[in-house]
Parts: structure tokens; sequence; C-alpha cells
């Protein structure tokens, strides 16, 4: 086999030493060119230490030296193999960018495969796969990838939240020790963070050196970084199991979900863009125009009526909408949350002529139709469970988990219970015209359980299934995920899925973090983002409707509003908005994002710089208050420095209320300087109240 395995991407390398027993990530970073052999000489053994020097291993084990936690946990019945020896048997290219290496302990009886890949994009895929050798079976705790960090790594970024806060930055210092974050939610979790980011000090949107992680799964799973005071610190990333949830008998073998990873010398911004360049390359991306949407939720909630749900279709069409999204409420019982939640018929009583009027009438407008479910859960005041109390999953014991918004769970690694979801989702889609659907997931799978076994691992895989036999069945069906809002973000579940919900919070200002940090990792065109009511639902705040479009302008653009009573001024303007996101949206879904660095945390400047630099548009928001009376200059980076742009402001109109009582010299006529002025110099921006935006289109002459 060939010592040294150098894999190349993007703008970065992985490069793996082969040479000795055990595999040795030598660099993970930029790449350095072609080095013949690295010149790396072995570090010292420092006093009271393990008797070799430190190594930087692909899969760390107690075996050797190893002091932090194993990439493999696991037992014989007897507690026997309880720290494996692993040693390298075998390796293979897989093609131009990827590799396999293969490790054993025969004493142990088992045996781990590592596929790592590097893209052309630059991004870093790892899983691996353990085998049970034995003839006694092996308990599996955990199985961990983990991946290097590099010089300078000193501060540690991840994302929090709850319902209607998803994905809000934290930031702290590294330091020697387990930093340990644990997702027990049988979901992603509205607290989940799409990526763990160790950087240089300081790192920012465009400068710093930054190593990410993303684990690809819906259940639950762990992420570490690990400092010991041997060497530099590493991500890790693992599924969580519960109590004897993976046992393997002889012959069976358990395959970890994927890691992904990037590494960018120049901020978060490289990060994010080898994320989205990556996303767009699969074969399944979504090619067509991303629709304006209109959903009913927020327009109608529980009240369906065919006569104003006409009225809705109606107004949508005259507004521009592409797609019509009938929410929750058409199901038998479904007068409420509280019932009727998995009985998947169309309520006779409110719609004794089933959905074919209302369907008719949108795809006669022009429109596609969309349909929300939410198949892993039931009400207990349902039909289906009436009937199969035993299809609920939970501990056993005689008990049934703690409800969540009147929900259970049911037990899709029941076959009888896959089967009867699967029917049903399969007679709706194939006995009307349904485009898409909104796939909702609204409370977390505490005490998964089948047969009284833990079960959440094989519930996410049987959900994953569902979604995957009802797309082989029905290709032509979009599908969006849903999890009360952004409770179920991650690549596992966009192997299968279209778009996501950010989060059930339409109110804007919240909307902006939310947003920014979840395409962070997503391309826009996956993150579905919706101009909502005036006065917002879940927060009771109060914005322009300007903001709210500019908001959500730069995503998967959308309504959630009953626009059925809109005055003059605000079906002009959001029609307005409608269509500047038309003509755009080739540019916001096809570009590459940056965020500007700011110094005053009052204002934001992001936008999407076309692969070209042909063209780019860019949001300018004032997000709160600030110290100074002015926003000063603002500088636009991704531009080309050698070319001269136009930049005029396209929304709001003059009429909107986001001027200044003096404005800027540049608007509303626009201004031409190069790329090299407009981000080392920038332009002044107008003062706006807290909570207005402007957009700004910049065009290459």
């Amino acid at each position: 086999m060939n010592d040294l395995v150098t894999l190349r991407g993007g703008d970065s390398a992985f490069i793996i030493d082969l040479s000795r027993a055990t595999p040795e990530v030598v660099h993970w970073g930029s790449d350095l060119g072609e080095p013949a052999r690295l010149a790396v000489s072995s570090h010292p053994v420092p006093p009271s230490s393990v008797g070799s020097p430190y190594r930087r291993e692909l899969v760390p084990q107690a075996s050797s030296g190893w002091r932090g936690r194993p990439a493999v946990e696991g037992h014989r019945p007897d507690g026997r193999a309880f720290s494996p020896s692993l040693v390298t048997t075998g390796s293979r290219a897989l093609g131009e960018h990827g590799h396999e290496i293969t490790m054993s302990d025969d004493a142990a009886a088992i045996e781990l495969i590592i596929e790592i890949h590097l893209t052309a994009e630059g991004m870093l895929r790892l899983r691996s796969t353990l085998q049970n050798l034995g003839d006694t079976s092996y308990s599996l705790l955990s199985l961990t990838n983990s991946v290097p960090t590099g010089l300078g790594a000193a501060e540690i970024l991840d994302l929090s939240g709850r319902w209607c806060r998803e994905q809000h930055p934290q930031r702290q210092s590294l330091r020697q020790g387990t930093w340990l974050r644990e997702y027990r939610h049988g979901r992603t979790g509205h607290d989940s963070s799409l990526f763990t980011a160790v950087g240089t000090a300081g790192f920012g949107n465009r400068s710093g050196a930054v190593w990410a992680t993303h684990f690809g799964f819906s259940g639950n799973r762990a992420t570490t970084v690990e400092k010991t005071p041997s060497g530099p610190a590493l991500i890790g990333n693992s599924e969580l199991f519960s109590p004897g949830e993976v046992v393997l008998a002889p012959g069976e073998s358990h395959a970890t979900p994927w890691t992904y990873a990037a590494h960018s010398a120049r901020g978060l911004d490289g990060v994010t863009e080898t994320f989205h360049r990556w996303l767009r390359s699969r074969p399944s991306h979504p090619a067509s125009p991303r629709p304006v949407v209109l959903n009913t939720w927020e327009a109608v909630y529980f009240h369906h009526d065919i006569g104003n749900l006409l009225e809705l279709s109606e107004a949508a069409q005259r507004i521009g909408v592409e797609r019509f999204v009938l929410d929750d409420g058409w199901f038998r019982h479904r007068r409420n949350d509280t019932a009727g939640l998995g009985d998947w018929y169309v309520d006779e009583d409110v719609w004794p002529n089933g959905l074919t009027a209302l369907i008719d009438d949108v795809r006669s407008r022009g429109m596609d139709f969309g349909l929300w479910v939410e198949p892993e859960m039931v009400n207990e005041d349902s039909d289906v469970i009436r009937a199969h109390p035993d299809w609920l999953s939970g501990p056993g014991l005689g008990r049934t988990p703690v409800e969540w918004r009147h929900q259970q769970v049911i037990d899709l690694v029941n076959p009888d219970a896959w089967d009867y979801v699967f029917s049903r989702l399969d007679a709706l889609l194939s006995e009307n015209e349904i485009s898409y659907l909104k796939w909702d997931q609204n409370r977390d799978l505490t005490e998964m359980g089948h047969a009284g076994a833990a079960s959440t691992h094989e519930q996410t895989l049987a959900a994953y299934r569902l979604m995957d036999e009802l797309r082989l069945a029905h290709p032509s069906v979009e599908i969006e995920s849903c999890s009360s809002g952004g409770a179920r973000v991650d690549l596992g579940v966009l192997e299968r899925t279209d778009r996501v919900w950010a989060s059930d919070c339409n109110d804007a200002l919240e909307r902006q973090t939310i947003q920014r940090w979840t395409e962070a990792i997503l391309p826009p065109e996956l993150v579905g983002t919706h101009v909502g009511p005036t006065t917002a639902h879940t927060t009771h705040r109060t914005h322009s409707l300007s903001f709210r479009a500019v908001t959500a302008m730069f995503g998967h653009f959308g309504i959630e509003w009953d626009v059925r009573g809109l005055d003059d001024a605000e079906f002009s303007e959001l029609s307005q908005a409608v269509d500047l996101y038309k003509t755009h949206r080739g540019l916001i879904h096809s570009g590459t994002a940056v965020h500007a660095d700011l110094a005053d945390p009052a204002y934001s400047l992001s936008g999407v710089v076309a692969s070209d630099r042909s063209e780019a548009l860019f949001a300018f928001v004032s997000v709160a208050t600030s110290f100074d009376e002015i926003p000063g200059q603002v500088g636009f980076p991704g531009l080309d420095p050698l070319a001269d742009y136009e930049a005029t402001v396209i929304f709001p109109t003059l009429s909107s209320p986001y001027r200044a009582i003096t404005n800027v010299g540049w608007i509303p006529d626009g201004i031409t300087a190069s790329g090299l002025f407009l981000a080392e110099v920038g332009l002044p921006m107008p003062v706006l109240n807290p909570e207005h935006g402007i957009l700004i289109r910049l065009v290459r002459r």
C-alpha cells in the first residue's frame, strides 16, 4: 500500500500517513502542493508520559496511548474486548477523491472500515463501519469519526436555541479537556447546532482559519471538541445510543452516518462556500426555480372552509404565488391539535367532496398544490390508536412517554404501523394532484422504544425509509422537512427532502439570525423563508412589510399571511417583492454567499455574488439602535476588484419609510465604483430606523 495518501479538493488537502501500524492524519487544511514526502519529524516524548511520540491517529484508541474518548467503545457479553487494538490491514483508493482504510483486531474479533472522501468542492466526508467477526454478540456503545484541527486553533463556535429561536451562535475559548454537546431529542432538536467550528482567535465571516464539521443524522447524537495536553484538538461526531440499542450479532455490522467537514483559511464564508458548492453538486439537488409559496397556516389555522380557501387561492394568484400549500386541519377529527393525528383520511364533514375542488382551483390558476402531513406522530384521541394502542412507541413497562403537544409517536419500527402510514400517504398522493408535502414532526422523541427495547436509531431509519419509499413511488413530489420549525435540519434528512423550514417564527427580526446561521451550511434555495403577517404570530412584534420582504428574499421565498385582506399599498409592495424574488432567484440560488464583518453589531450586510462576479445582491439591515448617529461607510466583500460596478437601491421604493431626514448622495440614482473601492472604502449607508432594511444591487459595467 502507499505510505502517504493525499486527498485534494477545493483549496484543501487531507493527508494520511499509513507507514505505521495505525493511520495518522498528517495534515488537514490548506492544500500544500505536491510534496513527495512531508518533512515532519516525530514529536518529543515528555517526562511521565506514554513512551512513544504523540501521533494524530485517524482512529484514536487507548491501546495507542490516547487518553481521550476512544473512537470505538464496546464489549462482548462477558466484558471482554472492551479496549480494542485496531491495526491497519488494508487500504485502497476510491476514485480520485476518496480512500478506504481497513483496520482489524483479531483478538477482539472486530473489523473497522473507514471511508474518506475529499470532494472537488473541498467537502471532507467520513464514515466508519464496524463488523463483528466473532462468534458472540458485540455491544456497541459508541463509534466516533474524528478530525483534527490545525495551527492556532483557539476558539469554538457552535449554535443553540429553542422553538422559534433556532440557530443562534455561541462562542468560547478552546481549553484543555472535553467540550461535549449531546442531543437526546430523537430528532435533530431545536437547540441543535448545524455545525461545530474551531478556529483561530477572533475568526470572523471573512478572516481566520476555521475547521468545521456537521453530522448528517436526524436522531440522537453527540459532538465533542477534545484537547488533551498532548496535541491539537479533535472534533468528533457520533450517534448517541441508548443502553443496549446496538448489539451486533456474529457477522453483523454497523455504519455511522456521514460526518461532513470543511476547512477554510478565509473565515466562515469559506466553510459556507464549500458546503453550498457540494450540496448544489448533488444529482438530487432541486434544479427548477424555487416557486413562490403560500402556506395557509397563519391565514386560516384549523378553520378550513372551501369558500375562504378559494378566495385565498384567487388572492395568491394575483400576487404571483406559484405553490399553494394547505396546512393542518384537513383530515378526520382535526378541528384542533388534540385529536385526529394519524387518521390520514380527508375529513368528510369538512370536505364532503374531498380536496378535489380546491386542488382543481389552485391548479387552474397555474399553481402547484401542497399538503401538510405529520406521519410520525399520533394523537391518542384518534381512530388509529383506538384500534391499535400497541402502535405507540415507548419504554414498555405499562406506560407511555410524557405527552408533548397532545402527541405521541407512532412506532414505525413496527412493520404493521409503518405499512399503515405508508399506505395512507401513498393513497393520498395517488388519488390527488399533490406536488409537495410539508412533512412536520412536532415533538421530541423521548423514551423511544419498540417491544420494550430502545429504538431511537431504528425509528430514525424507519422515518427515512418512509420518505425514500414515497419518493420512489412518487418521484415528482417534493418534500419539506419541518419539525415544529427547525428541529430537523441536517444533511441526513436532506438526502431525501427538498428544503427545510428554518423556524415556526416568521418574525423578521428573529429570522435575521435564524436564517443567517441556517444558511451558513445550507444554500438559500433549501431554506423556507416566508413573509408573515404584520404582527408576528409567535412574538406579537410588528414590522413593516418592506423589512419582512427583505428578510425573506434570501431563501426559498414564500408567504404565510391572509393576503385576502391586503390594502392597495400592501398588495402593491408585496407583489413588487414577489417580482423581485422571481427576477433574482437565479442569482440567489446559485451565487456565493457573503457576509461582511461589521464593527457595529446594530447593522448587518450580507448577500450573494454571482459565480462569475458579474452581479451581486446585498441586504443592509438595521437590527437594533446604534451608539453612532450614522452607519458610516460599509464595504462590500466578494466582488471582482478590477471591475467597475453600478450600485443602486432596488427595494423598498422611495415611498417606503426607510429614508432618513437627509439621504446619502448615491441614493436613489446609484453610483459606479470599482470592486476594490467598494470592498476597501465602501459606500455610506442611509440612517435606518431599527428593524428596517434595503436591498442593494450591484452590476458589473
